[in-house]
């Protein structure tokens, strides 16, 4: 049927066909989950039950890069040299490789890149604490709570991973990489709401630069290995039967779970992907041998391998052998009780320079940059005027910046999207968009154009109502 002028199309509301028999399944779920309960699988694969047809590596992809705690936008990508004293801070511009793009001095290697890259200056928001500054950027909509951090709409990787389900590469879909203790989905408002935990991503926690650093459910113990071909076996002997009693689908979403399962185990793709030792020493140090260095290596290796979408939080700047700065900051959150933002700033800026700008380079010298789109920004930006306050660690008073949805900058490179420019700007002080104003939609929308996602679409929350991909913002005309 012709669908009416304004109305919106509602993902799996189509009525599927019932089995009008008695279906009596228990025991037949519990026989299929034999193929998964031995192997721990249950994290990795997130009971992710619909794997659907094989698709190869080169489909369009995402490598979002997530810097918690609200970055300075005027210590970054927005500096105000000629703005009153109190507001221009410590740093300096430098010039890049396009004319009119400044960069702070402590970001060298993005100066001679900055062709390769498109800054925006102008997005904004309304919500200025981390938890509502989280929800509102992640899901594309305000949050029913101010604080906190578990979401009540979908993070955008998790409608993702809705959105291509059917898609199996031999790798989890949605992948993120945290600090080690910060796994869970709602440390950073990564929670998948009413899609549910099937769509929340495998998280691959701890530092990659380590020598002791491992994924887990990778492998398989050899008593599980020797039994993994006798439960194959049983498992399809049982297909015609299942089909037989079952039409609901239900059965033959087991199936495919743990046939995905079983792939994965019997399978060395996913363990190339993430075995970094694969790169050669000075790839890997161009990264930084580094936890940031080496996740932003690791993303690009899984958008290689066929993840669609990858996260990389990059947080705290102090492990891998880099000396905990006593005036320095676990996160980007650089209040003047936290940190002196200045002196925080020479240690954390020259590790994220060199791993975001390897990133920039490798994707592009490995022609990646038509089909993945890299994107680097965290929750807000920082208040324009510089704080003053007495150091919790160090008791002396030391300059910082408080939080400001009003203003924010962020990099995108890749994605087949036009580079080597500014987008938008800010007024004299940085305080808020001049030209352009955009907001966290605008962004989300040009996501899911480069993705192929309709965000007219609308996917359905536990009530049963049809709830919008998004439900505002288009697609930012200058990238396209």
């Amino acid at each position: 049927m012709a669908m009416r002028k304004g109305e919106r199309r509602v993902k799996g509301s189509q009525d599927s066909g019932h089995c009008g028999g008695p279906v009596l399944r228990r025991s037949f779920l519990q026989a299929g989950a034999l193929g998964v309960a031995g192997f721990g699988l249950t994290d990795l694969l997130r009971l992710k039950a619909r794997a659907g047809e094989t698709v190869g590596p080169d489909h369009p992809a995402v490598i979002f890069v997530w810097l918690p705690g609200g970055p300075p936008h005027m210590e970054m990508y927005d500096m105000k040299p000629d703005a009153p004293s109190d507001y221009r801070g410590a740093y300096w511009p430098i010039k890049t490789n396009v004319s009119g793009l400044e960069v702070c001095e402590h970001m060298p290697l993005h100066a001679k890149c900055a062709d390769r890259y498109t800054i925006i200056r102008s997005i904004a928001h309304e919500f200025a604490d981390h938890g509502g500054g989280h929800k509102r950027f992640l899901t594309g909509r305000d949050p029913k709570a101010p604080a906190g951090f578990v979401n009540d709409a979908p993070m955008v990787g998790s409608i993702v991973a809705k959105s291509f389900e059917h898609r199996n590469t031999g790798l989890p879909n949605y992948v993120s990489g945290t600090d080690a203790g910060r796994a869970g989905v709602d440390t950073y408002s990564f929670g998948a709401a009413y899609l549910g935990s099937t769509y929340v991503p495998y998280n691959v926690p701890g530092d990659p630069s380590a020598d002791d650093f491992h994924v887990k459910n990778l492998s398989i113990d050899k008593a599980v290995s020797d039994r993994l071909s006798d439960r194959s076996t049983l498992l399809s002997s049982l297909d015609g039967l299942r089909r037989e009693i079952d039409c609901s689908g239900m059965m033959n979403s087991m199936d495919r779970f743990n046939q995905q399962a079983v792939n994965m185990l019997t399978s060395d793709k996913a363990a190339r992907a993430f075995d970094l030792t694969q790169e050669t020493d000075a790839v890997r140090e161009r990264y930084g041998m580094h936890a940031w260095g080496q996740r932003a290596l690791l993303a690009r290796r899984l958008v290689e391998a066929g993840c669609t979408f990858v996260t990389m939080v990059m947080e705290k700047p102090y492990q891998s052998g880099v000396p905990w700065l006593k005036n320095g900051t676990y996160n980007w959150d650089s209040h003047a009780v936290n940190c002196h933002l200045f002196d925080d700033g020479k240690i954390r800026l020259p590790i994220y320079d060199r791993a975001v700008t390897a990133l920039v380079e490798d994707l592009h010298a490995r022609g990646l940059d038509q089909r993945v789109l890299l994107v680097v920004t965290g929750e807000f930006g920082r208040t324009p005027r510089i704080s003053y306050r007495p150091g919790t660690q160090t008791g002396v008073e030391q300059p910082g910046r408080d939080h400001w949805p009003q203003a924010m900058s962020m990099l995108l490179s890749g994605g087949g999207l036009k580079m080597g420019q500014v987008i938008g700007s800010t007024n004299s002080k940085g305080e808020h968009p001049q030209d352009r104003p955009l907001t966290p939609n605008d962004l989300w929308a040009t996501v899911y154009r480069h993705l192929g996602i309709d965000y007219t679409q609308s996917l359905i929350d536990f009530t049963g109502r049809p709830m919008p991909i998004l439900p505002d913002g288009e697609p930012i005309a200058e990238l396209l």
